[in-house]
């Protein structure tokens, strides 16, 4: 039996072009949802989970559906007007999603748990119809290219191949091109508009120029592109935005207060995760008790610090006031996003001139510490995407490969998120930490929902702070002699528990995310005032 040949106007390779296309922009678009979901709500496992789950539920009822649409309307011409609508659909996503995600940055910062999740729900439902579209694409092909059954699984086939070799390109190009180049509207608005284009081009072959009445599709898409137009998120009222950008991996914004006061705002801008002022060092927050590291070990004056690792450099404010305290010392810092250096070199003193002794480097902290030469006197663990710190930063592990970096006098620091009646995950830090090092204090940094946890290569007490703040020599930096002074007033009781985080099982998100939706439920927010 041979069936029918439903168009003499349609070849296999229009078809291999269109699933091609359609496997390209499907997984692209997959990936840029985590994009444009990550500026608000990070990329923790649990947004994973949610973006890969939902999508594959679309793609599951594009090929039912797809399938059944074919049997009943086998033409070309049906094929490329429904990539035609997917295109279209796909190009509003991040339109309509932008107000929506401003509402959820919102809510994320004032603990709006109804909001948030309300508005993460929604953006991904914005994917459902357009991913359900691209569904259709493989199994209407098949139908439109199968025209002897003797050939049904060679075609078939080809037609799955090709179309995950476009899948494949899609993974790559967001990731590596796009989102970097030109930002997460535009990667859509791109992909979107060369699948709409090709759909055009392949309707006009099998139409005509009767095709051409979908080409109002890219109108509205402008007129709603010029309406959102703007910042992803406003500057807080009374704040005057000074840069704009995204990378491949944050979407970034450089803020300035009358005062003079800048910071560095990233994605869901909950936290502030540098500051700078040209005259000013003290700023009352995590990055001064990075300085307090060192003097717990027993008779420290400041010259015996001659070096430091910071992994999570930001725009370096930490070196910044090491700089300040301790002189030229060695110091390098690992941030994986090389658009955050080049914010910190542009308006955060981070430039050659201003630190001359520091070593930026665009990598991830584990592999680049491991590959340093030499050992260091203070590491400083500062790798945080509010409220997440990088799971391959938290193990056992990972912490006998910084044991092996640091002098005998070495301390590490690190900055681990709380709130005011949830320590789990102190206490889980600290737990890892004492089965690498024999000693582990902790400082409750006020006015915040941060601990850092210092942890000594040698046998350390409390006292030794003590002593060491006592016998500071008369001309240090006032801003060690305070942050001295404010680190004894905030020394936290250390209680380990039984959790331990090994590159095997690391566990760390679901803490996190626990901690997280408990935050959000209580609205705890009193520890700030």
């Amino acid at each position: 039996m041979v069936l029918k040949h439903v168009s003499p106007q349609i070849d296999r390779l229009s078809l291999y072009v269109t699933v091609f296309a359609s496997g390209l922009v499907t997984l692209a678009i997959e990936l840029s949802a985590s994009r444009l979901l990550g500026s608000v709500f990070g990329t923790s496992n649990l947004v994973w989970a949610n973006i890969i789950g939902l999508i594959l539920l679309y793609l599951t009822a594009g090929y039912f559906i797809g399938g059944r649409w074919a049997d009943r309307s086998p033409y070309p011409a049906t094929l490329f007007r429904i990539l035609l609508w997917a295109s279209f659909l796909c190009a509003l996503i991040p339109l309509i999603a932008r107000p929506v995600l401003q509402a959820a940055a919102q809510a994320v910062v004032a603990a709006q748990a109804g909001t948030a999740i309300g508005s993460f729900v929604v953006t991904l439902g914005l994917f459902s119809v357009p991913i359900t579209l691209l569904g259709c694409v493989s199994p209407f092909a098949i139908r439109l290219a199968v025209t002897d059954p003797n050939d049904a699984g060679r075609v078939s086939g080809t037609i799955y191949a090709i179309s995950t070799l476009g899948s494949l390109v899609g993974t790559f190009l967001p990731t590596l091109v796009l989102l970097g180049a030109i930002g997460t509207t535009a990667t859509f608005l791109v992909l979107a508009g060369s699948l709409w284009l090709i759909a055009l081009i392949l309707l006009v072959r099998v139409s005509g120029r009767r095709a051409l009445r979908w080409a109002w599709m890219p109108l509205p898409v402008a007129a709603l592109l010029l309406l959102v137009t703007g910042p992803l998120r406003a500057a807080p009222e009374g704040f005057t935005l000074l840069d704009e950008r995204e990378s491949a991996y944050n979407y970034i914004q450089v803020l300035e207060n009358p005062a003079g006061f800048r910071s560095l705002a990233l994605n869901e801008g909950q936290g502030v995760h540098s500051i700078y002022h040209p005259t000013i060092l003290r700023y009352n927050g995590t990055w001064d008790y990075f300085l307090t590291a060192p003097f717990f070990v027993p008779d420290t004056r400041p010259s015996d610090v001659r070096s430091l690792v910071v992994i999570g450099l930001a725009a370096g404010t930490i070196p910044r006031q090491y700089q300040h305290v301790f002189g030229d010392i060695r110091m390098v810092g690992f941030e994986i996003d090389p658009e955050i250096i080049a914010v910190g070199e542009a308006y955060f003193g981070m430039s050659a001139d201003e630190l001359p002794s520091l070593e930026a480097i665009a990598e991830d902290g584990r592999p680049g510490l491991r590959a340093l030469s030499g050992t260091f006197d203070v590491i400083a663990l500062d790798a945080y995407r509010p409220p997440y710190i990088p799971w391959q930063l938290t193990t056992v592990e990972f912490f006998r490969e910084v044991r092996a970096k640091l002098t005998d006098r070495g301390v590490v620091a690190l900055n681990v998120g709380r709130t005011s009646t949830d320590r789990r995950l102190v206490d889980a830090f600290s737990n890892v930490l004492r089965q690498v090092f024999p000693s582990v204090h902790a400082i409750d940094v006020p006015r915040s929902f941060n601990t850092i946890l210092y942890a000594t290569v040698m046998p350390t007490h409390e006292a030794d702070l003590r002593a060491n703040a006592a016998n500071l020599p008369n001309d240090v930096p006032a801003l060690l002699r305070d942050v001295l002074e404010a680190s004894l007033d905030a020394l936290a009781p250390v209680t380990p528990s039984d959790v331990v985080f090994t590159d095997d099982r690391a566990p760390v998100e679901a803490l996190f995310d626990s901690l997280v939706l408990n935050f959000l439920l209580s609205n705890d927010l009193d520890a700030l005032r």
